[in-house]
């Protein structure tokens, strides 16, 4: 199991933890939720540096099994991480076939 290259995270990240406080964040402890904003939201810095500091199962686990990724994003990331899209938890239909209507009117 290969640890983070740099517990340092570098200020061009910062933008992308915008309603946390980025210099607390432990890379280890919250690696999901930092994943799941990079691969939402980074651009080819955060990407690159998303590659360097984190292995390739925990990027696939991130995606695989959790939502909150635009249908665009997934659909991208399954195709890099080759995942086939069943396995993409957020690219799955959702249960009930019709909305239920709690307020008609």
């Amino acid at each position: 199991m290969r640890k983070i290259v740099s517990k340092d995270k570098p200020e061009f990240l910062k933008k992308y933890f915008w309603d946390i406080d980025f210099d607390k964040i432990n890379l280890e402890t919250r690696k999901i939720y930092v994943l799941k904003r990079l691969l939402e939201y980074g651009d080819e810095n955060a990407v690159d540096w998303m590659w360097k500091n984190f292995e390739k199962r925990d990027i696939k686990n991130a995606l695989s099994n959790f939502r909150g990724y635009s249908q665009k994003t997934a659909n991208f990331w399954a195709l890099i991480l080759d995942i086939p899209r069943k396995d993409v938890l957020c690219l799955k239909k959702l249960s009930s076939k019709e909305p239920k209507i709690f307020w008609p009117y």
